[in-house]
């Protein structure tokens, strides 16, 4: 059994497609992010990072627990746990990879910083919106490019390059995207939205909690000083 520590975010929903996918057994325990769940001592032990998503297999290698955080290892952990959704072919292994890092290092945070400074930031910063939606679309840019050589990521093959950068393109006008624009990763993004295992996963902790607005304790938590206190 693996215990799921997570919030209906794209790092999360990361996570919960995987565990959809490969049919592993798991229990999910709502982080509330919002409320501050994420600085709990009891979640720091598993999570030092306070960010979700974070993972206890209590059936590890050697048969003996193990926890993660980050979500990109823990899509590799799984993927090598169940030899789902990480090539065998070591050329297209290590292009999967590469594309997961591409949306570890690139994606997730820029994506991030548009979709704050357009949605959440009390000031409205023109350089800071311009800046990162402008990042933002470069990077589609590239993923489009990717897919006009290949159906997925890594190749022929869908992976957990995919998994890792599909949950960001969900709502992909937060970030100032038109996918029409992009018809390569429109087509992508359809064909791996209408799969069965991606419908279940994003509708992990789902509550209206992503598109809610935030209050001032909310915004406290999330963007503000709360943050940053030592532990």
């Amino acid at each position: 059994m693996i215990d799921v520590y997570s919030w209906p975010t794209p790092n999360g929903h990361k996570v919960h497609i995987m565990l959809e996918e490969t049919g592993l057994k798991y229990r999910v325990h709502g982080i509330n992010i919002r409320a501050g769940d994420q600085f709990k001592p009891e979640f720091l032990r598993i999570s030092p990072n306070n960010r979700i998503p974070a993972i206890v297999d209590h059936d590890g290698p050697n048969g003996k627990p193990i926890s993660l955080f980050e979500s990109g290892a823990i899509l590799l952990y799984l993927a090598s746990k169940t030899g789902k959704f990480l090539p065998i072919d070591m050329n297209a292994r290590w292009t999967c990879t590469q594309w997961l890092m591409w949306q570890m290092g690139g994606v997730g945070p820029m994506f991030g910083q548009a979709n704050h400074f357009r949605r959440y930031a009390k000031e409205k910063i023109a350089y800071a919106i311009d800046r990162y939606t402008n990042e933002a679309n470069r990077l589609v840019n590239v993923l489009d490019k990717r897919l006009a050589e290949a159906p997925y990521l890594a190749g022929e093959e869908y992976s957990i390059a995919d998994i890792a950068v599909f949950p960001w393109m969900r709502g992909a006008e937060n970030r100032g995207i038109n996918l029409a624009d992009y018809p390569n990763a429109e087509r992508w993004f359809n064909a791996i939205n209408a799969r069965p295992a991606v419908q279940r996963g994003v509708q992990v902790l789902a509550s209206g909690h992503e598109s809610a607005p935030h209050d001032e304790k909310s915004w406290e938590i999330m963007f503000g000083k709360v943050q940053f206190q030592r532990r």
